[in-house]
């Protein structure tokens, strides 16, 4: 098996010791290849080494981990973001499909971003993931419009206010949009509800989200139904019923 080549980039040589140290235990599987201090470091390495995976520190002096990857300007390897304490990052992160570990790294998060990337390592470039990361950041706008949304084949970019619904198909999703499209997404309803909090979507349902801006009306009921404008109808269950009435 094709071991995953890694650089770690990092202004802190604790920071990339203790990530170094949790890597050892996926020796099988990965190979360090280089260890950068500065951005200055990373771009020389990664136009060096070509590796398949950068771990990738935000806050570094004279050149912070976003303006790295905007130097580099093709970007064909994947890269996973490390982190402290930005929850602002770390919500843009999510928007965008994007992976982020929160120092100090905690193994099974590691074991996740490992078990992923041997998934996707043949899979395209996240070009497009990263510039919409980058806009985020730029603007300062957590509420960015685009949501990027991760299926078995491709990485699709919907306008969110687009969305109807989703609905809960075990560890996947199947979302819904107003131009009658489907899309069955490799993420939980959960991590799903997550990506679109803040954009006038609720829960209504164990397996069930709906965009209350595309609700025609509620029947009446135990926990009722309510009745889409495209004319789907989406159950409510009793214990999200007062939640859902608090919006109208």
């Amino acid at each position: 098996m094709k071991k995953i080549k890694v650089i770690i980039i990092d202004d802190e040589k604790n920071s990339i010791e203790a990530l170094h140290y949790e890597l050892e235990e996926f020796k099988d599987e990965v190979i360090i290849i280089d260890e950068c201090l500065s951005g200055n470091e990373g771009l020389a390495s990664i136009n060096k080494n070509n590796p398949d995976l950068i771990f990738l520190d935000i806050e570094m002096p004279g050149m912070n981990g976003f303006e790295m990857l905007e130097k580099l300007g093709k970007v064909d390897f994947d890269v996973v973001f490390t982190t402290a304490y930005d929850q602002f990052a770390i919500k843009a992160f999510k928007i965008s499909a994007m992976d982020y570990l929160l120092k100090p790294v905690n193994h099974s998060d590691l074991k996740k971003v490992i078990d992923k990337e041997k998934k996707r390592l043949s899979e395209p470039v996240i070009q497009k993931q990263l510039e919409m990361l980058f806009e985020v950041m730029k603007d300062k706008n957590p509420d960015f419009p685009i949501i990027a949304l991760p299926t078995m084949e491709t990485l699709e970019f919907v306008e969110i206010q687009n969305i109807l619904n989703c609905v809960s198909d075990s560890n996947y999703t199947y979302i819904y949009t107003v131009d009658g499209d489907r899309f069955y997404v490799s993420k939980t309803l959960k991590e799903i509800e997550e990506m679109l909090k803040g954009h006038n979507f609720v829960r209504v349902h164990h397996s069930h989200i709906v965009n209350i801006l595309h609700v025609k009306r509620y029947i009446k009921g135990r926990g009722g139904e309510l009745v889409l404008k495209n004319g789907e109808v989406i159950p409510v269950s009793r214990n999200k019923k007062e939640d859902l009435m608090k919006l109208f």
